[in-house]
């Protein structure tokens, strides 16, 4: 059996429209012109819509593509579960709405060839679309990060990571503020996922390299800014605790 290069792990939560809009068939697409083995893991997180049927009816024909499905826990446990059970060599997560097309990965991938065990992508110079209001958040989101966690990244946020194998499976598994435990209600903002990985990671002292990608701007859900930003706020406040309490050092 031919080893799996590139596992792609995407989320989904009542996704019914950017799927009817073909954002699967540009994954597909673009997949099956790469000349290394891959896998799709699609996680749905509980939709409600149809997004579940018509998943159903998107891997029925495409031996390449896994469709689990779980109880609503939000976008974290949903990456989770995916990568949890990936088994490629390189794991990427990425959104379903294609704000950084799959294609991007391509700037990504040979950065592990240079020694770094994490590449993430950065929306620094090249946030497409984005409104005033969340582009403040997201400086606002920046400075509190800098003030507490002090990660030295730039851009944590932005849907787009890839990992070793390796640094996945010790990284994933540590996490305490986003974990398979945590609950969920609706569609929400997790920005305090991202930083936890990061955070662990450099704990664990694994090179992160940050590179430029195409990412256009895309609203799916309605922003509540004084309730995100205090919810991410906090998060990065567990963080701080779990980690001055030594709760990231445990096998």
């Amino acid at each position: 059996m031919t080893e799996i290069y590139l596992s792609v792990v995407i989320p989904c939560y009542n996704e019914e429209r950017n799927i009817r809009l073909g954002a699967l068939e540009n994954v597909s697409s673009y997949l099956n012109r790469q000349k290394y083995n891959w896998e799709v893991i699609l996680v749905d997180d509980g939709s409600t819509d149809d997004s579940h049927k018509l998943l159903l009816k998107f891997v029925k024909d495409k031996k390449k593509f896994k469709l689990l499905r779980k109880k609503h826990q939000g976008k974290a446990a949903a990456v989770i579960t995916g990568v949890l059970k990936s088994q490629g060599k390189i794991i990427l997560f990425t959104d379903l709405d294609q704000a950084a097309p799959l294609s991007e990965v391509e700037k990504l991938l040979h950065y592990f060839n240079k020694g770094f065990q994490i590449v993430i992508g950065s929306r620094n110079s090249i946030r497409l679309g984005a409104p005033l209001l969340r582009k403040a958040m997201a400086k606002g989101f920046m400075v509190a990060r800098n003030l507490i966690l002090n990660l030295g990244i730039k851009d944590t946020q932005c849907g787009f990571k890839a990992f070793q194998r390796n640094a996945a499976l010790k990284i994933f598994p540590k996490l305490k503020v986003f974990n398979l435990h945590r609950h969920a209600s609706g569609s929400t903002v997790t920005a305090g996922f991202d930083i936890e990985l990061l955070y662990i990671a450099k704990l664990l002292d694994f090179k992160i390299a940050e590179v430029p990608v195409e990412w256009h701007y895309q609203e799916t859900r309605h922003i509540n800014p004084v309730k995100d930003s205090l919810e991410s706020l906090l998060d990065l406040v567990k963080i701080r605790i779990n980690s001055l309490t030594g709760q990231y050092q445990a096998v």
